[in-house]
């Protein structure tokens, strides 16, 4: 292990806050990167980073992908192994009134990313990518070799344009990229503008709060422990090159590769809601809104691919997994 050494990036949000801890009990030396702006909580954020300073293994320095000259000391000065981009600009419905934050972070950002891992010849490059790509895909679930050509947000464009870049990038320079098609990640320290967060606090705080489309969403919620274990299966197995195979969406004769990472089972977003409203153990003053521009109705992760590669189990029900965060939320709120 010693000579390897997996930059972070985004190590103080949500995933990449659970990645990077994951790592460091396994004792991997960690570079995290994170500009800490104020999207959410910056609190939050420092919380989690001085959680990680705890590790004798982790280097921290506050770095935005969006400055090259700054991303390009850090490569240099650790010789970086493996990058795991979970830096991004996150939200459907905030690119919607600032769309210049997303083409600065999501699409100026990760070409400096996978640029400099090309000039620094990385072994793996694994990105967030986002069940946001398949947009307007009408199938009851969705797969990898899904079209993913018309987003209904520009968040998922940007997410999409990634993963384009990304198979670029494989294909000239034969550099192994892996790009992770997350949905509706939850859990402990999940974002204040996450649903979960969202209705937690205010059936807590005896307030009122807005269910779009009436709650008849539906989402693949899935748990944060179960998108680590994935994801840490896929760290260290890069992509190879694959000749003579058949092109198709989601699959490449290039050293490129994306996998959907999510809960297979989709739940009812008034049913996660009650759910909510059980643990907690009081109902919440819903009001029930219609749909919001950009979203979209149903997102149900098809997960074969990872299954049949990588043997996954995705262990967290939506029940035990929402009883998980209450806990954590009931101890990080009292602080």
């Amino acid at each position: 292990m010693k000579n390897i050494k997996i930059l972070v990036t985004g190590s103080s949000g949500f995933i990449g806050y659970s990645l990077c801890k994951k790592l460091l009990e396994k004792r991997y030396q960690v570079i995290g990167i994170d500009n800490h702006n104020n999207y959410y909580s910056v609190k939050l954020k420092i919380d989690r980073k001085k959680e990680l300073e705890r590790y004798k293994n982790f280097n921290f320095f506050k770095v935005d992908i969006a400055n090259k000259k700054s991303l390009k000391k850090v490569f240099k000065k650790f010789k970086i192994t493996h990058v795991v981009n979970l830096a991004a600009q996150a939200g459907v419905r905030f690119s919607i009134k600032n769309p210049d934050t997303y083409i600065k972070n999501n699409i100026l950002g990760f070409f400096n990313v996978i640029d400099l891992s090309k000039i620094f010849k990385v072994r793996h490059l694994i990105y967030a990518s986002s069940s946001s790509v398949y947009g307007l895909n009408k199938n009851k679930m969705f797969k990898e070799s899904d079209l993913t050509d018309h987003p209904t947000s520009l968040y998922g464009a940007t997410k999409k344009s990634n993963e384009i870049i990304a198979h670029s990038y494989s294909h000239l320079f034969n550099l192994p990229t892996s790009g992770l098609r997350f949905f509706t990640v939850y859990g402990p320290h999940c974002r204040p503008d996450m649903s979960l967060f969202i209705f937690t606090k205010a059936i807590f705080e005896n307030k009122n709060f807005n269910i779009f489309n009436k709650g008849k969403m539906k989402r693949s919620f899935s748990h944060i422990d179960d998108i680590i274990n994935s994801t840490l299966k896929i760290i260290f197995n890069p992509p190879k090159l694959k000749r003579n195979s058949k092109l198709s969406a989601g699959t490449s004769s290039a050293p490129y590769e994306v996998y959907n990472l999510g809960n297979p089972n989709d739940t009812k977003l008034l049913d996660y809601v009650r759910l909510i409203e059980k643990h907690i153990g009081k109902k919440g003053k819903k009001i029930l809104e219609k749909m919001q521009m950009g979203d979209v109705v149903s997102t149900k992760a098809d997960i074969s691919k990872i299954k049949k590669k990588f043997k996954v189990k995705y262990k967290f029900g939506v029940n035990e997994g929402i009883k998980n965060f209450i806990t954590w939320y009931r101890n990080y709120s009292s602080k």
